[in-house]
Parts: structure tokens; C-alpha cells; sequence
């Protein structure tokens, strides 16, 4: 009988010790939100009881959790634009791939994630990259510019060096607000930006365009939206992107008060639409997305690929192959979505092509938070041809092996990154490396095979 009750205790203390692992894993900020076993607890554990076992059992993890990332932000704080390397590991796949990870301080301030990833002031904390020769840009949420040289890469520091913009000065004399910017592009000499702005008639977004050159860019407007929200919304879209014919791309949100508007084509709310550099004249080439943030064009297959944020659990990848007379695509929204609301209603159509639209390339079935998205043909990489997708709430960066004529993954991989969300992504084909933006820190991250 004692035997019987001794075994008794131990199952019930260790369940017990299984309960309290679980609900530290869903409140602390590093775990793996994709991880099956946590999503099968988020299920049965309301997170405000987890919270409070955060905050009472675990509140000697949490403040050391706190420290680290306080004692980080100090040393970024103190090294300036020196561009310090401060972390370098042996970073693995889900498969076992086996990658090289350094990390190096930005000069920006961090996300706030306790005040969460929709608040207003952490639309100054989405940084963007872009790969130009031999240097890589940077640009801040906040319009600040700076730049390194590569091969600093290899060194303790980037030695980063700022350039001198026009930015809240030319918010400002066109009667606007600065309220955060959405992209960074370099094309043919010239440097595009995306920009979110305020004025009396509420939110809207931008490109302005400058010379390139590394000691002051002057931009002028290039596009405007002339489109309004009464509110801000994350769902901005804002990706810049080359295309052909002397043409750029620019994607753009539907604002949830707006979002029928992405179905009507005398709206530019959840479209991607061509601009041209000369005549600033644009075409709409797809409607219904919700928030598309990676873009990217692929010129011998004349495809346009992006990514995009669904609702809960309908993350996109979405291809559009081009043709001289084809009609605008329709991707669905706000009609067809694997998603649900995240109020757990679900006032969406599963099929897409049932009711006329292109069905998703991908979608994933856990919302992962998707952001930039390259593709790397033929590449050294990984080997064959990949799609590279980043991503914000997995903190991961997923690698998606395809045929040659995008009609089938071949294989799926995945990095995890702990304690990271991750707006962009650059890849460096002369060093066959992937620049990386994390935006916690902030910092650059280098990967590279091993």
C-alpha cells in the first residue's frame, strides 16, 4: 500500500513539474511559439493564469531573463556606431543543417514587447536592410540611415558610419507627421523609401525616392498613396521591390476598417501595383491581400512572389506569374483564408480557387508571423533552388527547397532563433551569406554555412 502511494506521489509531483515547465514555456520570451507541444498546452492554459505563474513561481527566471537583455542593452548603448560583435555560434536547422551565426550591435532603440507588437510607438522600431555592392544600408524605424562596409563583417566591429537625410524635415514641410517607415530598396542610382505618415485627414504611406550617394540623401516624393485611415494600422503592407520595364513594385495593406476594399480595384487597400519610374503612372497587378510583407520578383519566370500576414493561422506565400494580357490576380482576401479571426470566429471561405481566386503557394497552418521572402536560384546556399522566408512571432527563418517551376515544395526546413523577431533579410551572393534583421536587440545578423 505505501509502495502504491509512493508511486502515486511521484506521478502527481511529476505532472505537476510538467504543468509548471509547460506554463513557464508559454510565458517566457524565448520559447518556440511553433513547437507542438506548446501550442497543445496554450490550448488548455488560459495564458492569464500562466502569466500569473510567471509573475509569482517564476518571477527569479523572469527578472534574470529581464537583466540579460538589460545588461545588452547597455553595452549596445555604450558602443555607439561601432557596430561591436557580441555573439558568435553554431546555429542548427530542424533538419541538421549546421550554419555560422554572428551577431552585431545597431545603433537603434529596441522593440518594446511587453508593450506589445501593435503598439504605436513600435512603429519606430521596424528596421530595414538592403545589400548595395560592397556596403550594406541600414535604415531605423526612426529615418535614421547608416552604413558599413562588408568586409567589416570579419572584424570585432562593422564601424558603422550615418548618412545625413531629409527625412523628418521633409515630413514636416509637407504638413505631416513621421510615423515610421516600411522599406528601403536601391535601384538603378537611386535609393526608395516607404513612409508612413500623419496628417488632418488621418494615416497614410508614401515612397520617397534620392540620389545614392553615402554623405546625404535628399529625397523627393516619388509616390503618393492619397488613400487615408482614420486609425493607425500594423497592416500597412509598405514593400519595395525591382521590377521590369523601368518599373517598381509596392505592396499594400488592407486596413481591418477597410478591408473589403481590397476586393474593389478603384482602392489601392490590399493591392501590389507597378510604378513607373518615369512617368510615376501605376497598374494594379493583384488584389485581395491583407498585409503583404515580403516581395520579391523573379525576371525569367516573370513571377511575382510574396509573402503575407493573414489572420490567426493563415500566413501566405503567393505567386503571381505575369502575363501580357492577363487579368488582375485575386488572392482572396477578405473572402477566402485558411485563417480564423483571433477572436476564434471564422467568417472565411477555405477554398480560394472555388470562388475564383489563386490558391496559396503555402499557407501556414500556425501563424509564424511572416515577413521578408527572398528566392535563391541555382544557389550555393542551400543547393537547388529556395525560397527564404523570415519571420516575426516563430522567430525563425524558413527554407523551402522547390522544383524549377514553382509547382511543388520539395522539402522544408527550418532556423530557430530564441529570443528574436526577425523584420529582414538580404542575401550577399559574392560571400554567399544572408544578412539578417533582428528586432529585439536590434542587431545584424550574419549567417553562413559552416
Amino acid at each position: 500500500m505505501q509502495k502504491k502511494f509512493k508511486i502515486s506521489l511521484f506521478i502527481f509531483l511529476f505532472l505537476i513539474l510538467i504543468a509548471f515547465i509547460g506554463l513557464w514555456n508559454l510565458v517566457s520570451d524565448g520559447y518556440d511559439k511553433q513547437n507542438q507541444v506548446i501550442l497543445n498546452l496554450k490550448k488548455i492554459i488560459p495564458r492569464g493564469l500562466a502569466v500569473k505563474v510567471r509573475d509569482t513561481f517564476f518571477i527569479i527566471p523572469e527578472l534574470k531573463t529581464r537583466n540579460k537583455l538589460l545588461e545588452l542593452q547597455v553595452n549596445k548603448y555604450e558602443q555607439g556606431l561601432d557596430g561591436q560583435l557580441f555573439a558568435k555560434n553554431k546555429v542548427y536547422s530542424k533538419n541538421k543543417k549546421e550554419f555560422v551565426l554572428k551577431e552585431f550591435f545597431l545603433p537603434f532603440k529596441q522593440l518594446d514587447i511587453k508593450a506589445g507588437w501593435n503598439k504605436l510607438s513600435n512603429t519606430f522600431r521596424a528596421h530595414y536592410l538592403e545589400v548595395i555592392e560592397d556596403k550594406v544600408i541600414v535604415l531605423s524605424g526612426e529615418g535614421k540611415i547608416i552604413y558599413f562596409d562588408i568586409k567589416n563583417i570579419k572584424k570585432d566591429k562593422l564601424e558603422q558610419k550615418e548618412i545625413k537625410t531629409n527625412i523628418k524635415r521633409l515630413a514636416l514641410e509637407n504638413n505631416f507627421e513621421f510615423f515610421g517607415v516600411r522599406d528601403i530598396l536601391y535601384d538603378q542610382n537611386k535609393i526608395y523609401i516607404s513612409m508612413i505618415l500623419k496628417n488632418s485627414k488621418g494615416f497614410t504611406m508614401n515612397i520617397y525616392e534620392a540620389d545614392y550617394n553615402l554623405e546625404n540623401l535628399e529625397f523627393n516624393i516619388f509616390f503618393e498613396k492619397k488613400e487615408f485611415t482614420k486609425k493607425y494600422t500594423i497592416q500597412s503592407g509598405g514593400r519595395l521591390e525591382k521590377y521590369k520595364d523601368n518599373k517598381i513594385l509596392f505592396s499594400l495593406g488592407a486596413a481591418e476598417s477597410l478591408k473589403d476594399k481590397a476586393q474593389d480595384i478603384n482602392y489601392l487597400e490590399g493591392k501590389i501595383i507597378s510604378i513607373d519610374k518615369s512617368t510615376k503612372d501605376f497598374e494594379i497587378l493583384s488584389v485581395g491581400h491583407r498585409n503583404p510583407q515580403g516581395l520579391y520578383f523573379v525576371e525569367n519566370k516573370q513571377l511575382i512572389i510574396n509573402s503575407e500576414h493573414g489572420p490567426k493561422g493563415g500566413d501566405e506565400i503567393n505567386l503571381n506569374f505575369i502575363n501580357n494580357n492577363q487579368d488582375i490576380s485575386n488572392f482572396g482576401w477578405p473572402i477566402s483564408s485558411y485563417g480564423i479571426e483571433y477572436d476564434g470566429t471564422d467568417p472565411y471561405k477555405k477554398s480560394h480557387e472555388k470562388f475564383g481566386f489563386i490558391e496559396p503557394f503555402k499557407n501556414f497552418s500556425e501563424s509564424i508571423g511572416i515577413s521578408e521572402i527572398l528566392y535563391l536560384k541555382n544557389d550555393n546556399f542551400l543547393n537547388g533552388n529556395n525560397l527564404i522566408i523570415s519571420s516575426l512571432r516563430a522567430s525563425s527563418i524558413y527554407l523551402l527547397s522547390i522544383d524549377d517551376n514553382f509547382s511543388k515544395i520539395l522539402n522544408e526546413d527550418r532556423i530557430f532563433f530564441s529570443n528574436q523577431r526577425i523584420r529582414d533579410i538580404e542575401y550577399d551572393e559574392n560571400l554567399n551569406l544572408i544578412f539578417i534583421i533582428f528586432e529585439v536587440t536590434p542587431s545584424i545578423g550574419v549567417l553562413s554555412l559552416n
